[in-house]
């Protein structure tokens, strides 16, 4: 493993736009972005990179919280395995994303395992590192805070999702979030297995091809991991739609 400053400095010609690009997404991460530049690049030189194939466990529920990831290219998945077996998913995460922050201090196992969802490459910090330069550079723990916050407010939004949308609207919100363009029309690629985007938005298989079908009414096509969105402001609205409309207008 070899820190992101370290690449770019050795890389070949062929790679260097790659490593750089990894650095960007790496500075732009909420743990990176509100650090001095110094700071954050310190941190970066000490800090490695490591590739994992699709598929692959990049730590098991259980194992000592040693490090906080930041994805720089591909999807992980955190998830949990309950008392009757199933897989629960708790956050699928790509790149400017970080996990393991609210474990990563408290010297506790973590309570979920993460996985691959594609071939994918994280920045590994070492926590050990960030609380010896915590007693000199007290921003870290700043920037810790704000990116566990950050992770709190997404929490929060999943469980009002939950609580609040159908889940044809639920797989509304998943595809526009994927959109490039706020307006008009929009092709998305799919970024992992129709399973797993089940189970990202609290619903079994069924329910969800169920939710396709109810949003083909509204212009969205799904053919294999491609979607074609007709109307992002029709698919939007719908999405916003209180769900207790029909019941008041019955009063």
């Amino acid at each position: 493993m070899r820190s992101l400053l370290d690449y770019c400095e050795v890389a070949g010609a062929a790679d260097l736009h790659c490593g750089c690009a990894n650095l960007v997404t790496a500075r732009s991460a909420v743990l990176f972005s509100s650090l001095p530049r110094p700071i954050a690049d310190s941190i970066l030189q000490r800090s490695a990179t490591k590739s994992f194939k699709r598929g692959e466990t990049i730590f098991c529920q259980g194992d000592a919280a040693q490090s906080i990831y930041v994805v720089l290219d591909g999807w992980v998945k955190l998830f949990r395995i309950t008392p009757t077996g199933a897989e629960a998913v708790v956050g699928v995460f790509t790149k400017g994303r970080s996990f393991g922050e609210a474990v990563a201090f408290e010297n506790v196992a973590y309570p979920v395992t993460a996985e691959a969802v594609t071939d994918s490459r994280l920045l590994l910090v070492r926590t050990t590192l960030l609380t010896t330069m915590m007693r000199d550079q007290p921003e870290i723990a700043m920037a810790v805070v704000s990116s566990t916050f950050r992770h709190l407010h997404s929490l929060v939004a999943q469980v009002e999702q939950l609580k609040a949308h159908t889940g044809a609207q639920r797989v509304a919100e998943f595809l526009l979030d994927l959109c490039d363009v706020e307006s008009g029309s929009c092709t998305i690629t799919l970024p992992y297995d129709k399973t797993l985007i089940a189970g990202r938005l609290g619903m079994q298989p069924a329910s969800l091809s169920r939710a396709f079908n109810r949003l083909e009414q509204l212009g969205v096509k799904i053919a294999h991991n491609q979607a074609t969105i007709a109307n992002i402001e029709q698919l939007r609205e719908y999405m916003l739609e209180d769900r207790s409309a029909p019941w008041k207008k019955a009063e």
